[in-house]
């Protein structure tokens, strides 16, 4: 809901193109002509800047807001997959004069892109496409929580969790995924017919709650007040997870639980079900029969027909499997057409595949004001999810049967980063009766795995040896005959020989006095995401990330820690590329605090073994940490939530945090004055309850709001906002909409602000408080908002102005949710709130002039008004 100032202005200067963000927008290389002269002769230099000759690198361009930096950004997969992975980036900042590169290809968790569609014109061919697998996200609720979705595994864990997993541009439900070639579904009316089809064959053990179920979570229908019967239950997976968490849940089955009644419940799922009927008219009584026991809604699920990519027999108006099983595959607009002819009711897609009828016109009702409310006050039910499968288990049949061996094996191979021998392998007896050999089972393991692992695996562990051979050298060196046969048989595959291997080793140590061998391996260390690096001055990170640094670094840290010890006793390390210094931090709750605080600091000078030790507290004060993502790791956990937080905190442009940042006091109070305080690892809106004679503008107190408008004048009603959301709701009314107009129009009177429970009751016929968004986030006597539009209005009027002309600026100018037009000369009402509609109604008087009858116009309709012929001046 946040309205800043930042954004009001790029709004009024020009018009858009690409993904927008308060800070900077995207575009695709094809979109390059579209651009400014200024904007063009901007990436020009930052070409030159990054060193970057051609667009043969890079695909898409994020530029600032103010084009003080952009970045070059190389998605590979840009138009294949879905949701593209970030392979490489080139950030430039001008006003550092500093280029930084970054690459994910090692990464295990890469950002990846969204939305991707607005990156490009709204004529290329694709965009319908991209647009409409980003409409099929909003409609699963993936966009919920933006901290969650930035990289690969937690977006994918998301889009799981919801019961789905994309295949190119499509969200495809789980119970679909099934490279074995064994369809998953629901159930059947009967075990065969004449055809000798076996139906309850395709009913599957599920690894999580299918795509109708999620479907019924995601929109607040298993809160616990409703009741569900699942038809056709199959093996039970969906109906166990169901009663697991406390839902009123039961089944039948024909196959698997036939001795179980057909009962009446709020809800039914017919999940899976037609698809596996070949007989028309038994699917007609499925549909029908489930229809019947559905006192509420009925959930409609089935296979999609993109799913159906085998080569299989056709049989009536589906196909035949090798397993003898029937499958009808759907389109979308068939299954509607189905539904509604043979229930005579409306049918309703929510997910890709998942239909609901509603036979209870309340709860339809329920879920349609769900779909227009904010979505932060929708209450998901916390479903525990079974473990699923991954496909590649199910796909091979033989990996299967021996995973437990197989995995053992593998976990080994990548632990030595090398084939382990026959004396170093576990269970060698049962891998020779599988496979006939210890070779034959690492080739045919090697055949089900990647092999860029192994390789990465061999690296590190060379790596390891060197890093341990160099640090040796400061200590008593063990006989190569008197070390354990691991040991000498990784130097035989790595090095060829102990000989080798220690020249290898004292080379490397050597090189830790070559500041410029430092400062190259900082540099490569930060383009692989390990640390922040300030050119020729340091490198600093996590401490959990120095096992992965460079060898070089490794030992340049091994050899100052000598009297430390455990590096990772600490939080941060910070290594001093020029002075042959080691710094070691440690903070309060640095895993779990966004801004954790300093409490104390090592620095090591190695070359002289000299230990400086501080203490933060009575005599320094505690330095808060700003922006800690920068010193983290895509793959560490909460990393997504940290850049989240930080990125956020950017956005509001209230500190600088050069340097060291803002003193911890400063920090606190500049945010609660703008209405947010840190929670944890969220940045999240005050609770707090301020003075209403605490400014929330540059020209309004709270106060202004609440003792606004005749009616409160004269009642002398207290009219005190009790939500901590309104007091922060009326301060972005008046930073984002009133500031900007009073610059631009001069002084203006309010004449109808903020309204309480008790001030509405004296108004009685006047106005529409569950409307007009002037309770702004407060609750009724049953603990319920008043407004579910949320938000917060005002309305006001300019001295000797034509309010037409005032609308009409704001139209064009700024970021509003609703604007009520009553006339030239009358007050204008004016609205902030979630969904920022950018509505305008003009609220007209009848032909005899007795009642006022909104008209809302379409986008960009207002401006062509002309208030002279459409509003008399009253």
């Amino acid at each position: 809901m946040k309205v800043s100032k930042e954004i009001n202005k790029l709004q009024m200067s020009k018009q858009y193109i690409g993904k927008r963000t308060p800070t900077a927008y995207y575009i695709h290389v094809s979109q390059l002509s579209s651009l400014s002269n200024e904007e063009q002769a901007t990436i020009i230099k930052g070409l030159d800047r990054a060193g970057l000759k051609t667009d043969s690198e890079f695909n898409v361009l994020k530029l600032s807001n103010d084009l003080s930096s952009l970045s070059f950004l190389n998605y590979p997969k840009f138009f294949d997959e879905g949701f593209p992975e970030l392979e490489s980036s080139w950030h430039v900042d001008f006003k550092l004069d500093k280029c930084t590169f970054r690459t994910y290809s090692n990464s295990f968790n890469p950002p990846i892109l969204h939305r991707k569609e607005l990156l490009l014109s709204e004529n290329h061919p694709q965009r319908e496409c991209f647009t409409n697998l980003t409409k099929e996200a909003e409609n699963l609720g993936l966009f919920k929580d933006v901290s969650r979705i930035g990289f690969r595994n937690q977006w994918e864990k998301l889009v799981n969790n919801e019961g789905y997993y994309i295949e190119g541009h499509q969200f495809v439900p789980l119970l679909n995924k099934d490279k074995s070639g064994i369809e998953q579904s629901g159930t059947y009316n009967e075990d065969s017919d004449e055809s000798g089809i076996q139906r309850h064959r395709t009913a599957m053990v599920r690894y999580g709650f299918s795509a109708p179920i999620q479907s019924l979570m995601r929109l607040g229908f298993l809160d616990g007040d409703y009741s569900v019967f699942d038809y056709g239950c199959g093996k039970g997976d969906d109906l166990r997870g169901l009663i697991e968490n406390d839902i009123e849940a039961y089944g039948w089955d024909p196959h698997y639980a036939s001795d179980k009644q057909k009962i009446e419940t709020d809800i039914v799922n017919l999940g899976y079900v037609l698809n596996v009927i070949e007989d028309f008219q038994d699917r007609v009584d499925a549909l029908q029969g489930a229809y019947s026991l559905a006192s509420g809604l009925l959930v409609v699920a089935v296979m999609l027909e993109y799913n159906n990519k085998n080569q299989s027999e056709s049989f009536r108006d589906g196909v035949l499997t090798g397993r003898k099983t029937f499958q009808k595959y759907y389109a979308p607009k068939e299954l509607k057409e189905f539904i509604e002819e043979h229930l005579n009711e409306e049918s309703i897609a929510v997910a890709p595949g998942v239909f609901f009828v509603f036979k209870d016109k309340v709860l339809h009702q329920r879920y349609l004001l769900s779909q227009s409310r904010s979505h932060s006050f929708l209450k998901r039910a916390n479903l525990r999810l079974a473990p699923r499968r991954t496909p590649e288990e199910k796909d091979k049949e033989k990996y299967e049967e021996y995973k437990e061996l197989l995995e053992t094996l593998w976990i080994q191979w990548i632990d030595f980063g090398r084939e382990p021998t026959s004396n170093e392998v576990q269970n060698l007896d049962l891998l020779k009766k599988a496979f006939g050999s210890l070779g034959r089972a690492l080739r045919f393991l090697r055949s089900q795995k990647n092999d860029s692992l192994l390789n990465a695996a061999g690296e590190s562990k060379r790596n390891d040896l060197l890093v341990f051979l160099a640090l040796e050298l400061f200590k008593k060196r063990t006989a190569f005959n008197k070390m354990q046969f691991s040991f000498q048989r990784d130097i035989k595959v790595f090095f060829g020989n102990i000989g080798k291997a220690r020249n290898d080793a004292r080379d490397l140590l050597f090189k830790i006095s070559n500041v410029e061998e430092i400062d190259r391996n900082c540099s490569k260390a930060a383009s692989e995401g390990l640390g922040l690096l300030l050119p020729k001055k340091s490198l600093q990170l996590h401490t959990s990330l120095v096992e992965r640094l460079p060898p070089l670094l490794r030992v340049y840290v091994g050899c100052a820690t000598v009297l430390y010890g455990d590096v990772t006793s600490a939080d941060l390390l910070k290594i001093h590329i020029l002075s042959g210094k080691i710094s070691l931090m440690r903070y309060d709750n640095f895993a779990e605090e966004a801004i954790p605080r300093l409490l104390e600091r090592t620095k090591i000078d190695f070359r002289k073994q000299k230990l400086e030790f501080y203490e933060y507290g009575d005599e320094f004060e505690p330095r808060n940490l700003y922006q800690k993502s920068k010193y983290m790791n895509e793959e560490m956990e909460s990393f997504a939530q940290q850049c989240t937080f930080d990125e956020q905190l950017e956005e509001l442009k209230l500190f600088d945090f050069r340097e060291y940042g803002p003193a911890p006091k400063e920090f606190l109070h500049k945010l609660e004055k703008q209405r947010w305080q840190v929670d944890k690892l969220s940045l999240i809106r005050s609770k707090t309850i301020p003075d209403i004679d605490t400014a929330c503008g540059e020209n309004y107190f709270y106060r202004n709001f609440i003792e606004c408008g005749e009616t409160q004048k004269n009642s002398g009603i207290e009219n005190l906002p009790k939500n901590p959301d309104s007091y922060t709701a009326l301060q972005e009314l008046a930073q984002g909409l009133l500031d900007p107009i009073i610059d631009y129009f001069g002084s203006i009177e309010l004449t109808f602000g903020f309204c309480s429970t008790e001030l509405a009751k004296l108004i009685p016929g006047r106005i529409a408080p569950e409307l007009d968004q002037h309770a702004a986030y407060e609750l009724d006597q049953n603990n319920k908002i008043i407004c579910p539009r949320l938000g917060a209005a005002v309305d006001f009027i300019v001295e000797d102005e034509d309010m037409m002309e005032v609308a009409k600026w704001i139209d064009e100018n700024l970021i509003f949710d609703r604007m009520y037009f009553y006339g030239q000369k009358r007050p204008l009402h004016i609205s902030i709130g979630p969904e920022m509609l950018q509505q305008v109604t003009l609220m007209l008087p009848d032909k005899k002039g007795y009642r006022v009858i909104p008209r809302t116009l379409k986008k960009g309709e207002f401006k062509e008004i002309d208030g002279n012929k459409i509003v008399p001046l009253t």
